[in-house]
């Protein structure tokens, strides 16, 4: 009991990633380099405020942290920042990041062909100053629905068998590519956009992972239709009403109708906040019932 109280990410539980076991409730790195997230000038954030957060979200029991090589500003990096606030790295601190997506130094974006993710590995490896990257999730385009994942994951498979990486994912992905990717290595994680307001034929790939033992790991549980631009200033009546009778931010709750998903969700909220930390890791100590979890799961969904 007294753990939960002190370190109140273990709450919701955990999931294995393979063989590493991750409390449920963890954390993105992608806010951390201020502002509007790849927006113009990328916005400035306070580095030690940063690196307090990242040190702060370890004191309260995360150990799954989600970044990226590309999550940079014109001053901050978020994979930098990591290093900085918790190398040496604890034990049982898991590090998760995604490839195929690249920006140049001047932030303008590009796409890797398969012979180039390993430099995109690579560059992961020496901004975190690790010699191995625990997970890393192959980050479809959104124009890539109906494409073969097969080159690029078999390419990402050939650097696990090297020992650069230790597990794989998948992420922006339909369950046909899930089911190509797993057919040429193991997948650990999906992680695909899903909130309290996502289209409803996202469910059945949520439950396909659960079916298979896979983590299902949402991003934009909070910000949802918001995405990289974050939450909007007003929430639909369901959330506020569900908040009020919990005492909660309408944030709270939709991170913990997440959670209530199924054992094999994860939640890694990101936010450069002390305050909206401490927020989103205590939601993984909220209990929904079940007809509030029913309501919400109405939120936006006119497509089952």
């Amino acid at each position: 009991m007294s753990d939960t109280r002190d370190r109140p990410a273990t709450a919701a539980g955990t999931w294995r990633l393979g063989d590493l076991t991750v409390n449920r409730v963890g954390f993105g790195a992608m806010r951390l380099t201020g502002g509007v997230p790849f927006g113009p000038g990328g916005g400035r954030s306070d580095r030690e405020k940063s690196t307090a957060v990242l040190r702060q979200a370890v004191e309260l029991g995360v150990n799954h942290i989600d970044t990226a090589a590309f999550y940079f500003s014109a001053t901050r990096s978020a994979n930098e920042l990591i290093n900085t606030a918790l190398a040496p790295y604890p034990d049982d601190l898991v590090i998760t990041s995604k490839v195929w997506p690249g920006r140049d130094t001047s932030g303008e974006w590009w796409w890797a062909e398969p012979g180039q993710l390993r430099g995109q590995v690579e560059e992961n490896l020496r901004q975190l100053g690790r010699d191995h990257l625990d997970v890393v999730n192959l980050r479809l385009p959104q124009s890539w629905a109906t494409r073969s994942v097969a080159e690029h994951f078999g390419a990402l498979a050939e650097l696990r068998d090297a020992g650069l990486v230790r597990h794989l994912g998948v992420s922006n992905v339909t369950s046909e590519q899930l089911a190509e990717a797993r057919a040429i290595a193991p997948v650990v994680c999906v992680q695909n956009s899903y909130s309290v307001d996502a289209p409803g034929a996202e469910q059945k790939l949520l439950r396909e992972c659960g079916d298979l033992g896979i983590a299902y790991v949402p991003f934009f549980a909070i910000a949802g239709s918001g995405r990289e631009s974050g939450a909007g200033a007003t929430d639909d009546e369901a959330v506020l009403a569900v908040a009020r009778a919990h005492g909660a931010s309408p944030a709270q709750i939709r991170l913990a109708w997440t959670l209530a998903q199924g054992p094999h969700v994860l939640a890694i909220p990101g936010t450069s906040d002390p305050k909206h930390l401490a927020e989103n890791v205590a939601a993984g100590a909220l209990r929904l019932s079940d007809e509030e979890v029913a309501r919400l799961g109405t939120v936006g969904r006119a497509d089952g």
